[in-house]
């Protein structure tokens, strides 16, 4: 992409978010490009905590574990414990709470993570690896129940789903300063 079209998208982007010009009004103004679909400005944005924006589907641990062991199990270990060791690079999922304020923190879901609806979020977006966003809503909330129930978050038994993820109590839900800041009016 040239210069010239990087500082157009850049001003684009300054004008939307700003409350300035229209989308349709700088496509029409400059003959650059066209106005994005809704679908493909969801892809941008994060689910909050309060869950605001989360699929309809569900899913269960049992599920969950079917997936993990097909998807999930290669890189992040057959038992969530991560593979760092054989230079894959996945993450611990599970352990260390109580961990973060020592000399060895171990973060992981069930450690740091303050909000379950960033599990989905991340899972859904990044996840697997090696083909981001293909993971079905069904089988994220799946994933999302089976690493919770691991870590002892969640029964094994609870579905997740819109309602329920957003309930779920963090271990270190407490453990970060709020951002001050107003939600964004997509989110209300």
């Amino acid at each position: 992409m040239s210069m010239r079209r990087k500082c157009l998208a850049f001003a684009t982007g300054v004008c939307l978010f700003s409350g300035g010009a229209s989308a349709q009004s700088i496509v029409d103004h400059f003959n650059v490009g066209r106005v994005a679909t809704a679908d493909e400005i969801a892809k941008y944005f994060a689910i909050p905590p309060s869950g605001a924006g989360l699929p309809a589907g569900s899913g269960t641990a049992k599920a969950g574990a079917a997936i993990f062991a097909d998807t999930c199990a290669a890189c992040h270990g057959d038992k969530l414990q991560g593979n760092p060791a054989k230079g894959i690079g996945g993450d611990r999922l599970i352990g260390g709470q109580g961990t973060l304020a020592s000399k060895t923190p171990v973060k992981t879901v069930e450690s740091y993570w303050p909000y379950a609806t960033t599990l989905f979020d991340y899972i859904k977006r990044a996840m697997p690896f090696n083909a981001p966003g293909s993971l079905k809503d069904d089988e994220v909330y799946a994933l999302v129940a089976y690493i919770l129930s691991e870590a002892r978050i969640i029964k094994p038994t609870e579905i997740m789903d819109a309602k329920s993820l957003p309930k779920v109590q963090m271990p270190n839900r407490d453990g970060f300063i709020p951002d001050p800041r107003p939600e964004l009016q997509l989110y209300r």
